[in-house]
């Protein structure tokens, strides 16, 4: 056995009995082996559990038993047939198998217990929601959704994140696309969300400033004037759109440039429009 799988799998006696079955299964999820030399069997089974093992690094410990050796450990867990595969959690037997089992299935089993990729990045996530820093979540809320966009976890907080950063119209595609039999009290919380935002950025005052730069298109000041109150209301896209066409228009325009650098900086990292603009600004200064 080579020291990465070594290192994955444990010999269960009764004197590490507790320590694997009650105390490591806190941890991680244990995978017992219940086999014996003379099954033939265990000899289709065993080598399976070992390889998956050997991928989940610290998620997974395969811990052995061997039903000659070890009896009375068997006898504990009540084993009939050989082999035997339990998975243990939090001190518990929660699924197992007797028998052969297709490889396949073995990981479908499995993946309901092991932590999926993204979770640590919703975790960190989730931490910095907890704090109010949006923009600190959004990257870790983007790539957790991109490594999987079936998990609803990820998406419901990217969601969240899009609305908070500005994005309303993905955040409004999004949502839309979550299945009626997912749609929790999450999905109406971010619904209002993103209504709110929508008025907010149909408020009176845009409402004007709008017409106001429509009657006069040339009057720059009216145009940064415009994109202030567009980004207050979260609509970073168009502010920024009309930064850029005053200072395509004069690069030393007022606050225009200051402001446009100033909105691009509190975009989240990940956001395209952050590295968007920053290429289209550049192209102006250099």
């Amino acid at each position: 056995m080579d020291n990465l799988v070594a290192n994955q799998t444990v010999d269960i006696t009764p004197e590490n009995f507790q320590q694997v079955i009650l105390n490591d299964s806190q941890e991680k999820v244990v995978l017992v082996d219940f086999w014996a030399e003379w099954s033939e069997q265990s000899k289709d089974v065993s080598p399976l559990l070992e390889k998956i093992a050997a991928e989940y690094g610290d998620s997974l410990l395969l811990a052995r038993v061997d039903c000659d050796a070890q009896q009375e450990v068997a006898a504990q867990f009540g084993i009939r047939n050989l082999p035997t595969v339990m998975v243990v959690k939090d001190g518990q037997p929660v699924d197992g198998f007797a028998g052969v089992q297709p490889e396949a299935q073995i990981r479908e089993m499995l993946e309901k217990y092991l932590p999926k990729p993204e979770d640590a990045l919703l975790a960190k996530a989730g931490e910095a929601i907890y704090e109010g820093d949006y923009a600190a979540a959004f990257p870790h809320a983007k790539q957790a959704f991109e490594l999987n966009q079936e998990n609803v976890n990820a998406r419901y907080m990217y969601i969240d994140c899009l609305v908070e950063t500005g994005a309303i119209e993905m955040a409004k595609t999004l949502l839309s696309e979550i299945k009626l039999v997912d749609q929790d009290s999450r999905y109406q919380t971010l619904s209002g969300k993103i209504e709110l935002a929508e008025q907010a950025a149909d408020s009176p005052e845009i409402q004007q400033l709008t017409k106001d730069v429509e009657a006069q298109p040339d009057n720059l000041q009216l145009k940064v004037d415009l994109a202030v109150q567009l980004q207050q209301a979260h609509k970073s896209a168009d502010a920024l759109a009309l930064l850029f066409s005053v200072l395509s228009k004069d690069l030393n325009f007022g606050e225009a440039k200051k402001l446009m650098l100033d909105m691009i900086n509190a975009l989240p990292d990940g956001d395209p429009l952050k590295s968007e603009y920053r290429r289209k600004v550049y192209s102006l200064l250099y």
